[in-house]
């Protein structure tokens, strides 16, 4: 038994909805408090959709809704509060507001009551000693959409009891949540990862790195992220975004936690994202999802004054699974290739590569036998980069090895006729160094595929100072025309996503490495709460964690700020020679 039978909720907006009706879903009436009229209409309004929306669906009947609405008691009255077992905080996330209604609510309620907060960014201890009771305070951040997010993290302070958090969690586990519980610290463990990363893209965006569309795209295609984050951001609310990174950062002194000035200048126009109809993207209107062209709104297709270059044979160095998945790529998109091995062993290899993937695809229907023919038919191996001598543009995918890709570049440059173009898919090597080592640097580009090319929609499009303009819209047309999508950005250490995603992944390596959490923990709270595909210790371990070290190594010395130096639990781990699934053992053990 949890004690808590009956539960009031002290802030009705979007939070405040969307908690009451998950409570009384699961059996359990609520008193929300709403400060005036017009608040209780608005959040009556929200349950009313959010419920009508579940029957649609069929997650509940119309008869339960019924029920469901029945057992809400709106009002405008604090007192009305006073019986409550359990009151949880959702009033907006200002310190001030919370302390004051926190103080009034501990003079109104009975002496047992459990008071929550629902902050997601504040501290609980400063939240707890604004009442007579902080044993009996602790944190439950519900997620938005909370009816729709199952998540909660249950934050406890130096002075919460031991029977209130077993109550509040024996209620949370009866009400249907996902709980992981946390001390208290800024950010918790959520938003504590989500928020680095958030302020790192508009930094990104803040030094005209890459454009927000296609910043947004490379999260969304590279990383499989539901929402890119400048998207994402809008639809927090740029306001809120604000005042969470305000507080990591007064907590850790992170310089990379201290909120992006461009944050701060949108939140003064009043530009708050999806709430106001503005924010980093324009909205049909104030709430609407739906985002409208505006001056900032790229012309698709780039600068048509451009001539293109013509590509009608493509080059391919390399033997791997990114130099196969890159062969099947282009052949399967029409376009003869010829690609480059160092024996007739890795040759058949390659072509036994690419027959396997394409036979998958057949025995799933996705392809004819007739056009995986044809698709074989198209793709000629050689062990001479001679056999490169007519090709229009060459695509390096050997190892991440500088000075073997500068020895290759080299010899491009002397097989290759004029004005193809040379192209290398590094991850994080600078392309600028293999275009120095020819005499054409304004023909190379980078093209870096994702692994596995022919699964994954994204390529960035890396461009150097010498870059050539026709070139680079060749390249993005050419993306496009092998049904990619094309993202364009400098070159500098990560381009767009392995800046992004590796300081967050180190991020969670320090939070484990500092035992606030445990890594099942951390993982859950990144899927359950943010909706990620994976973890950052999942994915750490299928992408190994001494490539994470070499690219967080190359992120730090290419930017020297103390965030981004690896977190020593990632060496360390390196060090020991656990790398992930490929050994057996990363951060979690596997069956091999």
């Amino acid at each position: 038994m949890t004690g808590i039978e009956k539960v009031g909720v002290a802030g009705f907006g979007t939070m405040g909805a969307g908690i009451t009706e998950v409570i009384v879903r699961a059996g359990v009436p609520v008193v929300a408090y709403a400060p005036d009229e017009a608040a209780v209409a608005q959040g009556r309004s929200r349950l009313e959709y959010s419920t009508a929306r579940a029957v649609e669906r069929g997650k509940m009947t119309g008869g339960e809704r019924e029920t469901v609405l029945e057992q809400i008691v709106i009002t405008t009255d604090l007192a009305d509060l006073a019986d409550c077992d359990l009151i949880i905080e959702a009033a907006p996330e200002r310190l001030s507001v919370k302390k004051e209604l926190l103080g009034q609510l501990d003079e109104l309620a009975k002496p047992e009551a459990i008071f929550a907060s629902n902050t997601s960014s504040l501290r609980i201890t400063e939240l707890a000693v604004a009442t007579s009771r902080p044993g009996r305070v602790v944190g439950t951040h519900f997620f938005n959409p909370a009816p729709v997010i199952s998540l909660v993290e249950l934050v406890t302070t130096v002075a919460t009891e031991a029977d209130v958090i077993a109550s509040v969690q024996a209620f949370l586990d009866q009400i249907g949540r996902t709980v992981v519980e946390v001390r208290d610290r800024p950010g918790f463990i959520a938003n504590g990862l989500l928020f680095g990363y958030l302020n790192h893209a508009v930094s990104m965006l803040e030094e005209r790195y890459a454009s927000r569309e296609d910043i947004d795209a490379a999260m969304r295609f590279g990383c499989g992220y539901p929402m890119g984050p400048l998207a994402l951001l809008d639809l927090i609310g740029l306001d809120t975004a604000y005042d969470i990174l305000d507080s990591m950062y007064h907590d850790t002194r992170d310089v990379l936690h201290a909120p992006a000035p461009l944050i701060k200048q949108l939140v003064m126009a009043g530009r708050l994202g999806r709430k106001s109809g503005q924010g980093f993207y324009t909205y049909e209107m104030p709430g609407s999802s739906t985002v409208v062209e505006d001056v900032d709104t790229p012309i698709v297709g780039g600068d048509s004054q451009v001539a293109l270059r013509d590509v009608s044979r493509v080059g391919v160095v390399g033997t791997g699974t990114m130099a196969s998945g890159i062969i099947e790529v282009f052949a399967k998109s029409g376009f003869a290739v010829t690609f480059v091995a160092r024996s007739e062993d890795k040759v058949a290899r390659v072509h036994a590569a690419v027959a396997k993937s394409l036979n998958r695809a057949v025995a799933k229907g996705r392809m004819s036998e007739a056009d995986r023919d044809a698709v074989i038919e198209r793709i000629t191996g050689a062990t001479e980069r001679e056999a490169l001598a007519e090709v229009d543009l060459v695509v390096e995918a050997i190892a991440e090895d500088l000075d073997i890709k500068l020895d290759l570049f080299r010899d491009l440059d002397r097989v290759c006729k004029p004005g193809a173009i040379l192209a290398t898919t590094t991850s994080s090597l600078p392309v600028i160094a293999m275009a120095a080592v020819t005499s054409r640097p304004q023909d190379v580009i980078g093209m870096h595929f994702f692994n596995p090319a022919p699964v994954m929609r994204l390529v960035e499009v890396v461009t150097t100072i010498q870059t050539a303009e026709d070139v680079t819209a060749t390249v993005v047309d050419l993306t496009r025309r092998v049904r990619k999508h094309p993202v364009l950005c400098g070159d500098r250490a990560g381009f767009i996503v392995n800046a992004l995603l590796f300081p967050y992944l180190n991020d969670a390596v320090r939070m484990l490495e500092a035992h606030y959490a445990s890594a099942d923990d951390i993982d859950t709270a990144m899927t359950k709460g943010c909706s990620l595909p994976m973890g950052p210790f999942a994915l750490l371990d299928v992408v190994g964690n001494d490539v994470s070290l070499a690219i967080q190594e190359t992120l730090y010395r290419e930017f020297r700020e103390p965030g981004y130096a690896p977190a020593p639990m990632l060496r360390d781990v390196v060090t020991a020679g656990f790398l992930g699934r490929k050994t057996g053992r990363g951060f979690r053990s596997y069956k091999r």
